[in-house]
């Protein structure tokens, strides 16, 4: 039972770093700092489904979203679009913030400038998270869609409002990244996937099971499994994301296993 704890936690450890070399390449460090507290916060809603994508069969990509467009054929099968796990953006308050007052006033805050510099913010509907300095400028994570992230933007800039920032307003909205996932009714060589597409590849079975697949367009970072399971990060519209897996699913045709 020891042992097998200690598998689990080296498989989350190496997810981790996986993750943190992902939040890098797409700029998200950038946005949230360099404290591990807010990589934290953007990874919690991501590392169970890279963990679960590891287990075959675990995990099936749902149904689309609404608005994502139908089902793609893979020789003959049909696949399912790539389900949104979490949306990440960005806004400015267009204001300079007083953190420790805002923490307590403002229900759900945490604030504790020695471990990270933000103010962390939650809302239950929709569940979401915000990273908020004392600049105005805020990062949020956690939503399913983009337009939930939206709604959700619109109700921190009226909690800061509420908490004695009137001024402040909902400016420079951006989708930084969609985190989605997705599969392929077969396994997949990943070795000879590695091999054939070296310059788009990353793969290093001993440091993690997952190919990492850059695609250049769209720009959408794919971590796929022998399984079949696939991650998408790094698209900024819904429909970047579903266009990266029709690709990667014709790609894919030429190295599934029989």
């Amino acid at each position: 039972q020891s042992q097998g704890a200690s598998d689990s936690a080296g498989e989350r450890k190496r997810g981790m770093s996986s993750m943190d070399s992902l939040m890098k390449e797409l700029n998200l460090s950038a946005l949230v700092g360099d404290s591990g507290v807010a990589t934290d916060v953007l990874q919690e809603h991501t590392l169970d489904d890279m963990e679960d994508l590891r287990k075959l069969g675990k995990v099936k990509a749902e149904g689309s979203a609404p608005g994502s467009g139908g089902d793609v054929k893979a020789n003959g099968a049909v696949l399912m679009r790539p389900k949104v796990q979490n949306v990440v953006s960005s806004m400015n308050l267009q204001t300079k913030l007083d953190l420790k007052e805002i923490a307590m006033k403002a229900r759900n805050a945490e604030y504790n400038p020695k471990r990270f510099a933000g103010l962390i913010l939650r809302i239950r509907e929709p569940k979401t998270t915000a990273l908020i300095w004392e600049s105005g400028k805020v990062v949020l994570t956690g939503s399913r869609t983009p337009e939930l992230a939206k709604v959700a933007a619109q109700k921190y800039v009226r909690i800061i409002r509420k908490v004695g920032y009137p001024q402040a307003q909902l400016s420079q909205f951006k989708v930084q990244n969609i985190h989605a996932s997705a599969s392929v009714p077969f396994k997949v060589r990943l070795r000879r996937l590695s091999e054939e597409h070296y310059d788009f590849s990353f793969f290093e079975p001993d440091q993690f099971s997952g190919l990492i697949y850059r695609m250049v367009d769209p720009k959408v970072v794919l971590t796929i499994f022998v399984s079949g399971k696939i991650i998408l990060n790094g698209g900024k519209t819904r429909e970047a994301v579903n266009q990266a897996f029709d690709n990667i699913s014709a790609v894919l045709e030429s190295f599934k296993i029989d």
